[in-house]
């Protein structure tokens, strides 16, 4: 059991607040919908905003959404909190989220292009902008797949023990693993998959660039 580190500990707490905020206010009577307003929609929607590519980072669609990502936000990012410091990690973990947030915003771009090119009649603008709402990027997933892929750079031959599989595996070998999962989760794109799949992966890669550049000129220690 490892102590919280500052930085790790206010982000668990904000994104905690935030969580009781959205049951609290979200809904059709509430005075402002917190998820329409700060959750990240498509360009093409009529609740897009710029500040939604930081703050959809702190809102989480469900009670198991937010508990797994705080778990490994508290294993993984007090880890690297420590190796880095709290202003590099904060720095990190940010950009992270905001690349993530940029590679879901090409999704959707990708996702929803044959729509977008035609000019739609009101009622089907209607139904469109409904969906689109439906649809809108929640959670620190990015974020965190950022600092999970950081970890693995640091201590690739850490042995995790990754429910349900039943023995241990290197962080090297398990964050290609779930960096694969992800894109084929994102290409195969099942009905009712609500994962933000390519928002991962841009995360987990955009900390794997920003952690070797960090370390390309410093001799690496494997452990």
């Amino acid at each position: 059991m490892q102590r919280f580190t500052p930085v790790v500990l206010n982000l668990i707490i904000i994104n905690t607040l935030v969580f009781f905020a959205q049951a609290v206010f979200d809904g059709p009577t509430a005075p402002i919908d917190i998820t329409d307003y700060f959750a990240l929609h498509h360009y093409k929607s009529d609740l897009f905003k710029p500040h939604q590519l930081v703050t959809h980072m702190f809102l989480h669609g469900g009670l198991f959404h937010l508990l797994f990502n705080m778990l490994a936000l508290w294993m993984f990012g007090g880890m690297m909190e420590r190796v880095w410091g709290p202003k590099r990690f904060i720095q990190f973990y940010f950009i992270c989220g905001i690349v993530a947030g940029v590679a879901q915003m090409i999704n959707y771009a990708i996702t929803y292009q044959d729509i977008d090119a035609i000019v739609l009649q009101t009622s089907d603008w209607e139904n469109y902008q409904d969906a689109l709402r439906r649809n809108a990027t929640v959670g620190a997933s990015g974020a965190i797949m950022g600092v999970l892929a950081a970890y693995a750079y640091t201590f690739p031959n850490t042995e995790l023990f990754i429910m349900p599989i039943p023995f241990p595996i290197k962080a090297k070998w398990a964050i290609i693993g779930i960096i694969a999962l992800d894109v084929f989760g994102g290409v195969a794109s099942t009905p009712n998959d609500n994962i933000a799949h390519f928002a991962h992966v841009g995360g987990a890669l955009c900390g794997l660039l920003i952690v070797w550049i960090w370390n390309r000129n410093r001799p690496q220690r494997w452990h």
